[in-house]
């Protein structure tokens, strides 16, 4: 084919069709056959990349927050998770739709609205003030410009520009909020009857009904799934510290912290309370400044515990000449405080208005601030570094585990033998946990992570807490398996029996609903069950002497007709049931709403239109984008 080919394109045709290919390559690219596109992003959101880069150090940051919320309880196998994973590109994608709305509605962060939000990080912040000086010292020491932080803080702040607008937008108005409290305050006149369970008749299970129950039900007869361990374990209370600090060490640390060791200033004061009755009228308030002015002009040094014996009305010191001994700054209320130490040793005040009246206040003596001495604190700086030694080889030691674990993923005897530790072993134990190590929530989640069950790695260092940590591996898998039926046998026969007392007892309920909605009289019914009748009239959402059921049933009822109840059958928690009637609805009393619970509910109500309407932009942005997700790439 190819030789009638070449015999047909002899000549100028030949001449022009090879033009016309040397003209193509030479506009789209001969590279364009020996090269090939690998896409390397998470997620598309129109032409924009969120690349694996973006996607990590949202992941870090996540992971960063948790931990600092969490503490001990952070638990970072959810890190792991495909939800989780979801979740954080989920958020990134909403943020890059925000920036490109930003961008086609030209919204901006504001130079204001940057200064201020950086103004308002206290690290950089000195006695609550902005400090420029602060501010460049803590990037220099990140290898950061302001130009450069300033940049990042404005790109945090962007995806927040509309929803803030949407937020600032929303408006619930008084008609909103009556319709919101009228149903959330709204009364219902309700009876109702807990039903006997039914007596247990039919309990005879053949073995042809227990095999095929078992054999139906086998999922709620299985032994769980189970591993055991080997682990290293770093545990900081079995180190040893043998060196012992030097005297020179001891002192020099002792200059270095002496601050920790300042004794804060204490005054010595005497006062004379003049009190002021709560609730006093304005005559009362000026009547005891006049008394308390009368008795600061007369007071001096000398007659001060004469004039407290005679004219203070605290009965607790006035026996001791008004004397309240040494005290510290930020032990009394704010004014007193800051009128005691404004004063001079020897003053006396003018009258100082706190909650219990006018006092008037004698600094006696002052007894400044100084450091308790070397020999008094030597023993705890010994102490502290015992402690700081012992925590600096944990670190280390941990340190040293990861390393030798993570460079050795399929064995724990290469850092056994570097770092002298025994490798223990645990018992069987489940995804719930075990006893021991094994209690701990975070050991069983790397456990049974697919990285150290599946792929049979060593876990990272799974922090335990109080200076205690372990790696672990897989010793021992048991896959989740059935159990025997002759081992089981008797829990199979009791959920046949108490599944027919449950349906029994349902039927039961739902004879006796049927009466009610034909119109049979309450007390009848009840009677005929053998249950009594309880009436509630006016019930609220929250009613404690109802079960909660019952309440929630009875709110869910549509509105009764005149001179006719709704009712409604309810399954109580332990398996029995409940019929309930609603007689009458009233909305709530909106004169009775205190005007700060109203306004409390108006912001509650406010946030979440707001997230809602955000929410709702948020979706028609990416009804109206294509994206693209790559969970491979995660």
């Amino acid at each position: 084919m190819l030789q009638a080919l070449r015999n047909k394109l002899h000549g100028w045709p030949s001449i022009v069709i090879l033009g016309i290919c040397v003209f193509a390559i030479s506009f789209f690219g001969i590279e364009s056959y020996f090269s090939s596109r690998t896409d390397t992003y998470v997620a598309m959101v129109g032409k924009h990349e969120i690349t694996q880069r973006d996607y990590q150090e949202a992941t870090n940051e996540a992971r960063r927050n948790a931990m600092a919320r969490l503490g001990d309880r952070f638990d970072g196998s959810v890190f792991e998770r495909p939800e989780t994973k979801r979740q954080i590109v989920d958020q990134l994608i909403n943020e890059q739709l925000l920036r490109q709305a930003n961008d086609q509605l030209g919204m901006k962060v504001s130079s204001v609205m940057l200064r201020d939000m950086i103004a308002s990080m206290r690290e950089f912040q000195v006695n609550g003030q902005f400090d420029p000086n602060t501010y460049r010292a803590i990037l220099a020491s990140q290898n950061m410009t302001p130009a450069s932080f300033e940049a990042s803080r404005r790109a945090m702040l962007e995806p927040g520009l509309l929803p803030q607008a949407i937020a600032a937008g929303t408006i619930v108005t008084d008609a909103d909020m009556d319709r919101y409290l009228a149903l959330f305050f709204q009364r219902r006149d309700l009876h109702w009857f807990a039903l006997p369970r039914p007596a247990q008749t039919d309990t005879t299970v053949t073995d042809a009904q227990l095999e095929a129950y078992y054999k139906d039900h086998q999922a709620d007869f299985m032994n769980p799934e189970q591993v055991s361990l080997k682990y290293i374990e770093v545990n900081g209370a079995d180190l040893k510290v043998d060196a012992q600090p030097s005297e020179d060490e001891l002192k020099k640390r002792y200059e270095d912290q002496k601050q920790r060791f300042v004794q804060p200033e204490q005054r010595l004061v005497s006062h004379i309370l003049v009190n002021v009755p709560k609730n006093a009228t304005p005559d009362q308030q000026k009547a005891a400044l006049a008394k308390a002015e009368k008795i600061a002009s007369e007071a001096t040094p000398d007659s001060f515990a004469k004039l407290a014996e005679q004219s203070s009305e605290d009965l607790g010191s006035r026996r001791s000449g008004g004397d309240l001994g040494w005290l510290e700054k930020g032990v009394t209320n704010p004014a007193f405080d800051s009128a005691l130490f404004a004063l001079q040793k020897g003053q006396i005040s003018k009258p100082v208005l706190s909650d219990e009246g006018y006092h008037v206040l004698w600094l006696r003596d002052v007894r400044s601030g100084e450091a308790k001495p070397f020999a008094e604190v030597r023993e705890q700086i010994a102490k502290d570094y015992q402690a700081n030694e012992r925590d600096r080889r944990y670190s280390e030691l941990a340190g040293k585990l990861t390393d030798q674990t993570y460079q050795n993923p399929s064995s724990l005897e290469p850092a056994a033998q570097v770092l002298n530790l025994p490798i223990q072993a645990t018992g069987l134990f489940s995804r719930k946990g075990g006893e021991g190590i094994t209690a701990d929530p975070k050991l069983a989640a790397a456990a049974f992570s697919d990285d150290v069950l599946a792929q049979g790695n060593n876990s990272g260092l799974i922090d335990l807490g109080s200076n205690r940590a372990v790696v672990v591996r897989v010793d021992k898998h048991v896959p989740a398996a059935a159990r025997p039926l002759a081992d089981v046998r008797d829990q199979v026969r009791q959920k046949i029996v108490d599944e027919r007392l449950a349906a029994e007892a349902q039927k039961r309920a739902d004879g006796l609903l049927a009466r009610l909605q034909k119109g049979e009289d309450i007390q009848a019914v009840a009677a005929s069950a053998g249950a009594a009748v309880q009436t509630v009239a006016a019930a609220v959402r929250v009613q404690p002497d109802l079960p909660p059921e019952v309440l929630e049933q009875a709110f869910l009822l549509p509105h009764p007709a005149a001179g006719k109840a709704q009712f409604a059958r309810v399954s109580l928690r332990d398996g029995s049931y409940a019929l309930v009637g609603v007689d009458k609805v009233q909305d709530g009393d909106l004169s009775k709403v205190p005007a700060d619970q109203r306004k409390a509910l108006n912001d509650g109500m406010s946030q979440a239109y707001s997230a809602l309407a955000a929410h709702e932009f948020i979706e028609s942005l990416k009804a109206n984008t294509e994206i693209k997700i790559a969970t491979d790439r995660m």
